[in-house]
């Protein structure tokens, strides 16, 4: 999520008020999730070898069927029984745009499905909204639990699919663990955060991603991860959170990561932690 994009949503929600409360959402669903069909960098080469995965499902939130596009990537050791990990991405950046950080969870020993959610990629096209990243999680976790029900399944969400990883998890209870980074509170706590933070649009943002607010639901042991030199989201956001959990939890602060190299330069900090909080080697 790109400050620049959030700060123009802030600036115009209150014009976009004087057309209606549909153009509100819309504009709020497009500047939050900014979807498409990018990857950056190497890492369409990164994501070759992984294999497509189909899932349709019928949405109940727009009473049409629909189909996600994701990517699987099985364990190098003991594919058969390691853990799989449901991979949720943030905004912005397509599916394939998550192969490098696709490929360091398989390097710490996870199966991994990382899907798009409508709107992004080849999944089904349209303007996402939070419900339907919501039902796009959940369909993708019931598919995993199809393929593999004698397997340990978690979840790991990248910033805003840190706040649809936190959501997942507090409706279902057979996730053996929750690893968010780079994530936050609520999108009201962002755009505070922000330096035009002062502005009061908090009631007026209908993508809320109230995060905050589920987190205490989780039934299963929390990973919390956040870079220090974070300029997109406050590594203060990432802390609440944690704070908020009231399971089994570690808050994890890599020094030197960015929003976006965080897992690269806390690589070995990551291993540590998982064979810490959830017994993974």
């Amino acid at each position: 999520m790109k400050r620049p994009y959030l700060f123009a949503a802030l600036v115009t929600v209150a014009a976009a008020l004087t057309v209606g409360c549909g153009t509100l959402d819309e504009r709020q669903r497009e500047w939050i999730f900014q979807p498409g069909d990018r990857s950056w960098g190497g890492s369409a080469a990164l994501a070759e070898g992984m294999q497509d995965i189909w899932i349709a499902f019928p949405s109940k939130v727009t009473g049409e069927e629909a189909k996600l596009h994701g990517l699987w990537l099985p364990a190098d050791q003991r594919p058969d029984t390691a853990p799989v990990l449901l991979y949720l991405h943030g905004a912005r950046w397509n599916v394939t745009g998550s192969a490098p950080r696709i490929r360091r969870m398989q390097q710490l020993g996870f199966s991994v499905l990382a899907i798009d959610y409508r709107g992004f990629g080849k999944s089904s096209p349209g303007l996402p909204s939070e419900d339907m990243a919501y039902e796009d999680a959940r369909a993708a976790w019931d598919w995993l639990a199809q393929q593999y029900p004698q397997r340990a399944r978690y979840v790991f969400g990248h910033s805003l699919g840190g706040a649809i990883a936190i959501d997942l998890a507090s409706k279902v209870e057979d996730e053996k663990g929750v690893i968010v980074e780079g994530t936050f509170t609520s999108i009201p706590d962002v755009a505070s955060s922000m330096k035009w933070g002062w502005l009061p649009v908090g009631p007026l943002i209908t993508q809320r991603f109230e995060s905050i607010r589920k987190v205490a639901k989780l039934q299963s042991p929390l990973l919390v991860v956040h870079g220090a030199n974070d300029s997109l989201i406050q590594s203060e956001l990432g802390r609440k959170l944690y704070e908020a959990a009231t399971g089994r939890k570690h808050f994890l602060l890599v020094e030197g990561g960015s929003h976006f190299s965080t897992m690269a330069v806390g690589h070995s900090q990551y291993r540590e932690a998982l064979a810490q909080l959830f017994r993974l080697q």
